[in-house]
């Protein structure tokens, strides 16, 4: 219990770290390399909880997909981050308030938190199934029956971000070349072969 619970203060204190400089941290790349940081210690916190196809579908999923998409896009972009601070402080009144109802949440949120005196032992006990499946497979029914709307407007969102950031980056840049697909399979015979006849000793 000891080695347990000094691993989730661990992971919990390394989470919130990484998650405070993923909006702390001027330079974006940064950004998103704490935030792959944040998702390695949330994976590990699922580890400890007993979910570890949640904490492989974490590291699979959102490290190995979103997390670099969203750093490439960034490099990628070659956005001019000084232009984008000039118009801060117009916004900083609506984001002030905006803190302070989300502080205010938190508070009302902790104050009326309750801890039972056997949640330790309802954590621990196993969950009563007759079929006794495992947590894959009882994760995989909960999604595909109860909440399959919900995980199929997840996956459509998933689609338009990723589509909408291959687009931003399909950008018209002079004196690139580019394949044009319609125009090579359209050609004729005389646009891409001739023949020359050479004559000894003369070359071409």
């Amino acid at each position: 219990m000891i080695v347990q619970a000094i691993c989730f203060y661990l992971f919990a204190a390394i989470t919130v770290a990484s998650g405070v400089m993923v909006i702390a941290s001027r330079n974006p790349v940064h950004s998103v390399l704490f935030l792959i940081l944040a998702f390695f210690n949330a994976a590990g916190l699922f580890v400890l909880m007993g979910a570890e196809f949640l904490a492989l579908i974490l590291v699979i999923v959102y490290v190995g997909a979103v997390a670099v998409l969203f750093l490439f896009v960034v490099m990628m972009l070659d956005i001019d981050f000084v232009e984008l601070r000039q118009g801060f402080l117009q916004y900083l009144p609506i984001g002030v308030v905006i803190g302070i109802v989300l502080f205010v949440e938190l508070l009302l949120i902790f104050g009326a938190w309750a801890v039972a005196p056997d949640v330790a032992k309802a954590i621990a006990a196993p969950t009563p199934s007759p079929t006794a499946v495992t947590n894959t497979v009882a994760l995989g029914q909960l999604l595909y029956t109860r909440y399959v709307y919900v995980f199929q407007a997840a996956g459509m969102i998933l689609l338009v971000a990723m589509v909408g950031a291959i687009v931003l980056t399909l950008r018209a840049r002079e004196g690139v070349r580019k394949q044009d697909i319609a125009r090579q399979v359209g050609r004729r015979r005389a646009e891409t072969l001739e023949i020359v006849k050479v004559r000894p000793r003369e070359g071409v």
